[in-house]
């Protein structure tokens, strides 16, 4: 990976005037940013349709992208849909917030009234997206239709267990009844696509690459699970044996009951990971770089029994190690990956990161305590490797300074020289910028300098996250200019495209 920098801004973030972040407008004017700022890449969070608890992380689906980031204006433009149809309705009285609730009740009707209009208008171009997703599409678009059908609840609880079961009379019988519902829930795919592809090839033309994460776990409440329940450590019904999570550590005295289920590995490597190879096929459609979420569990994860009501009783399990990372990186010669390899970092997890190649994560905000001894200290940000101030589960830098002791507030300021008129936003974009890590990263809450009420999530708590979005007039010429000069200032600038020479006819040795 090159020498370069980036910005960390959730699509939902961006500001539109319905109520979430989209593929239209902001987001080409974000590019745009980026590219007068001197960076190199956008990462995002998943672009998956989110659930309960609107967490990207569990996603109905690893294919999927979320219909509320398809953008109206554009609809409008197209004319599947009317001005007044989307600009009369209240997206939301908070600017900077998301409503979920609000959007979830509002988007869909909306978008029917697109489906109304554009699938028969567009019936060519969506056979051929149905033909050349067909291995996940028809699986995912079934699954929420019958979601739909039952009132939204997880596919566990569906009343019909020959539903919930996959029993072929059943899959014929409720895609025949709810062949419309199917439809929309294609078409809103095939829209969702079409604006993404759009907005990744205007991006690449100035030179903009986009990072994606891929979670390592799947949502229980997703088609990925319904659609292949085998390579899930799953009971004769269907239900989890046990479920994912990390131990107790000093932030939390119960550890971290995430619930997802386990993959059964065994099940996996018999057909070479081909689960795994359909994954990373599909986050390649999105991303230019995919970033590994809790790298560490293919090297060991905890497995907690799936009555247990904390994650305490849990106990590690041996992951697939390099047999998968080896056919992942081998596979897909041509994308770049990052290994997010933090939390409980055993000599087994090392191991795996250095015999796999990948550059890890060295996070700023772990840096700086007192006894000066941690492996995230800028000069220990080795080649390599991706440096962060701090990640979406990270406190903006405000934040956090509020929740340091003041000792190592005191090293840390003395580490990094903060200066009264630099501030520590900037002292820190300074440090981040001058390590030796091949690509350094920065939360756009921390450009703008933003309070800890703009944090994106905090682990552990089920409310009040992923909802921060950015003002309309944030981004102005001077911050521009300003990061610019920072990134040029530590040779992070991309190198510019040299055009073409002219072609004269004329050889060298006619030119004397």
């Amino acid at each position: 990976m090159e020498r370069s920098s980036g910005i960390l801004m959730p699509m939902s973030s961006l500001p539109s005037n319905y109520g979430i972040g989209t593929l239209g407008k902001s987001a080409y004017k974000f590019v745009d940013f980026l590219k007068a700022a001197g960076q190199k890449y956008w990462q995002l969070l998943p672009l998956g349709p989110t659930s309960y608890g609107d967490s990207p992380y569990s996603p109905f689906s690893s294919f999927a992208g979320n219909p509320y980031f398809i953008d109206l204006d554009m609809l409008i433009k197209d004319g599947l849909l009317k001005a007044a149809e989307v600009r009369d309705l209240n997206w939301g009285e908070d600017a900077a917030r998301v409503d979920y609730g609000l959007i979830y009740q509002l988007r869909f009707p909306v978008l029917r009234l697109a489906y109304a209009r554009g699938a028969e208008k567009y019936a060519h171009e969506i056979a051929a997206f149905r033909k050349e997703n067909a291995g996940w599409l028809e699986n995912y678009a079934l699954f929420m239709a019958v979601k739909a059908h039952f009132n939204m609840v997880s596919w566990i609880k569906w009343p019909d267990e020959d539903i919930r079961l996959r029993r072929p009379a059943a899959m014929a019988k409720y895609a025949q009844e709810l062949k419309d519902d199917v439809d929309f829930y294609v078409f809103l795919q095939y829209l969702f696509y079409k604006q993404w592809d759009a907005l990744k090839v205007y991006a690449a033309d100035k030179g903009i690459s986009f990072i994606g994460d891929v979670p390592i776990y799947v949502a229980m409440d997703s088609a990925d699970v319904w659609s292949e329940p085998h390579f899930f450590q799953l009971d004769e019904k269907n239900l989890p044996k046990a479920v994912a999570g990390v131990p107790p550590d000093a932030f939390t005295e119960d550890g971290q009951l995430w619930g997802n289920p386990l993959y059964d590995w065994g099940r996996m490597a018999q057909d070479g990971f081909g689960w795994w190879i359909r994954r990373i096929g599909g986050a390649k459609k999105l991303f230019d770089v995919i970033r590994i979420d809790h790298f560490r569990g293919f090297d060991s994860y905890w497995s907690v029994p799936s009555d247990a009501a904390s994650a305490k009783s849990g106990k590690w399990l041996p992951g697939p190690g390099m047999n998968l990372v080896g056919v992942l990186t081998s596979w897909f010669r041509d994308v770049k990956y990052i290994a997010e390899d933090l939390g409980y970092i055993t000599p087994g997890v090392k191991k795996l990161l250095s015999d796999s190649g990948l550059p890890g994560m060295k996070v700023l905000q772990f840096a700086f305590d007192a006894h000066g001894d941690s492996d995230y200290l800028p000069h220990r940000c080795q080649f390599n490797s991706v440096c962060y101030i701090g990640t979406h589960d990270n406190d903006t830098i405000q934040g956090w300074l509020k929740t340091m002791s003041r000792k190592d507030k005191n090293f840390a300021e003395k580490y990094m020289h903060i200066t009264p008129d630099e501030g520590w936003n900037w002292g820190l974009i300074r440090t981040g910028m001058s390590t030796a890590s091949d690509l350094f990263v920065m939360q756009m809450q921390d450009v703008l300098e933003l309070p800890a009420e703009c944090r994106m999530n905090t682990p552990g708590t089920a409310t009040g996250n992923w909802q921060w979005r950015m003002l309309p007039d944030a981004i102005d010429p001077k911050l521009t200019k300003k990061l610019r000069e920072y990134t040029a200032r530590y040779g992070r600038l991309p190198e510019e495209k040299k055009p073409k020479a002219k072609d004269t006819g004329k050889s060298e040795k006619t030119e004397k």
